[in-house]
């Protein structure tokens, strides 16, 4: 049984003011950071952990990441109602749950099997209906593509060019690029067949993006 009391709200309201103040501004952003219960995600003996901003152990070497990074990369998305949106690496399904909040056409691909099942059970409690996949997220989901919004939350080593085939023309795909310590954020925006702009943005730490289009 899930439960979200006035305790949690208040504490999920706490927690969308200090996002705001470490500067996301998109108000559809803020408000799905408001309405997702982070600790349906924990634990019961984490809770207090589940409203502090930041990353934390799911296990299987993952971790469920930081408020503000999930604000940070949603932003950068600019997702839109009638999107159709590629989340890379489903892990806790946090991140997931966020997108569904801005568009009810959500895919997303985990790497792993015991974090894929556990995310699909995480889903099923709370009524969300995201279509999930088993399989090597740097290699995208060409049997759906194309798709107007990609977001990887894992570091990459390079930008994979499979997702970019799998951008429609004006899609944005927002990835952490860099080594296995540090990466820079980037958004890519699709502008013509083979032409693509690049942005660059802060840096960040995410566990390795693993697969044939990531770390080995």
């Amino acid at each position: 049984m899930l439960l979200d009391t006035y305790r949690h709200k208040g504490m999920r309201k706490g927690l969308v003011r200090l996002v705001h103040e470490k500067g996301i501004r998109d108000i559809k952003v803020l408000k799905a950071l408001e309405t997702v219960p982070r600790h349906f995600f924990f634990d019961k003996a984490f809770l207090e952990q589940a409203y502090q901003d930041k990353a934390f152990p799911i296990g299987e070497g993952q971790t469920i990441s930081q408020p503000y990074t999930v604000a940070y990369q949603t932003e950068l998305l600019e997702v839109e109602l009638q999107d159709k949106v590629l989340e890379i690496g489903t892990g806790s399904g946090y991140q997931c749950s966020i997108l569904l909040q801005l568009t009810p056409n959500v895919y997303t691909i985990e790497y792993n099997e015991v974090l894929f099942h556990k995310a699909q059970k995480q889903f099923q409690l709370m009524g969300l209906t995201p279509f999930t996949f088993l399989g090597d997220g740097s290699e995208g989901l060409p049997q759906h593509a194309p798709f107007t919004k990609i977001l990887v939350t894992a570091g990459a080593p390079i930008i994979p060019k499979t997702l970019l085939r799998q951008l429609t023309l004006g899609g944005k795909l927002v990835i952490p690029v860099g080594d296995t310590g540090l990466q820079k954020m980037l958004r890519i925006t699709r502008v013509g067949e083979d032409e693509f702009t690049k942005e660059e943005f802060d840096n960040f730490k995410f566990v390795p993006l693993l697969g044939k289009q990531g770390w080995k």
